[in-house]
């Protein structure tokens, strides 16, 4: 069924209003135009929840004229894409996917197809986490968290490919990452591999398809408020303490937002502005993975710099002996 005969009675579509209304308005916040994705299609996995979800609002806010959002779990997906329709007053459909399995990434794209006809967008979003020490990790535990993010990122990549290319104007996959493999991260072995991965294939995607009008970039989220990933990875602490204890070592001095990755996303997917970026990963993260605690307190700098001012107009030339 191609989107101009699609009916809202699919049991996974929600068309919230007619065409001819105006859909809910953009966030004052938005530096872009609303029809910024104008007449794209998306397809998200992972886009049940979390900082996907918003992605998928925001892409549909933006222009597109409908998405597909992927996951395991139907119950998540419907309400998601009821909400995400509700929301923007555009079509979302859901599809239940294990993105480990090729058969069903392609079962999605063909899905896509049949209803509007090509995929310009896809955001690989599924992801698995948890905290473990590499000691007691066992081999089955980073599997599958190297099969879910690496392994499902690429089976969803090659399988939208075939279908970018066919429709002769290519179009944009975003990879969500993290900054753990930059440095090291206590506890996420797992991940931080898994990361490091997608990020590579990021760059060797961009780098191979490129000639075919297919721009391959990464997001890389630092620690993100109100979202799974955050109070998973910090249990049994509330998300007030969460906020607090995280935003201690990020130098904007707050957690980023659903709404920051979102808007990433938009810009990364619009061809305006990202029509010539491609093979990079956008940080977005408040500068989080470069902390450092500060060597000196603040409140001291200044009187250390007095001292050391000092002490060099001490020694000054004529005061200092001769070592010839």
């Amino acid at each position: 069924m191609m989107l101009s005969s699609l009916s809202s009675s699919s049991s996974s579509a929600h068309q919230a209003k007619p065409c001819g209304m105006a859909s809910t308005p953009l966030s004052s916040s938005s530096p872009f135009r609303p029809d910024a994705l104008a007449g794209k299609i998306a397809v998200v996995t992972g886009g049940g929840s979390g900082i996907c979800f918003e992605i998928t609002k925001q892409l549909l806010l933006h222009g597109c004229i409908a998405s597909i959002i992927c996951g395991r779990r139907e119950d998540f997906l419907q309400k998601a894409s009821a909400e995400l329709a509700s929301t923007s007053g555009k079509i979302c459909l859901y599809k239940v996917c294990d993105v480990r399995d090729e058969t069903a990434c392609k079962a999605v794209v063909d899905y896509a197809i049949s209803q509007f006809g090509k995929v310009d967008i896809l955001v690989n979003g599924a992801a698995g986490n948890f905290l473990a020490e590499a000691k007691s990790l066992t081999p089955r535990g980073f599997k599958t968290v190297m099969d879910i993010d690496a392994q499902g990122t690429f089976n969803m990549s090659h399988a939208v490919y075939p279908a970018m290319i066919t429709s002769g104007s290519g179009g944009a996959i975003i990879n969500i990452s993290m900054t753990l493999h930059y440095g090291a991260t206590w506890y996420q072995a797992h991940a931080s591999a898994a990361k490091s991965a997608i990020d590579s294939l990021t760059r060797s995607l961009a780098l191979e398809w490129g000639c075919d009008k297919i721009r391959v970039n990464g997001i890389a989220p630092g620690p993100i408020a109100n979202t799974p990933g955050t109070t998973k990875l910090a249990p049994g602490l509330t998300s007030d303490d969460v906020e607090e204890m995280i935003a201690e070592r990020v130098p904007m001095g707050r957690l980023g937002t659903a709404f920051d990755i979102g808007m990433a996303a938009v810009f990364l997917a619009c061809d305006a502005s990202g029509s010539y970026i491609s093979g990079d990963t956008l940080v977005v993260d408040g500068a989080e993975w470069l902390y450092k605690p500060p060597m000196v307190p603040r409140e001291m700098v200044a009187e250390l710099s007095r001292k050391v001012e000092a002490k060099s107009r001490a020694l000054r030339p004529e005061t200092m002996a001769s070592k010839l």
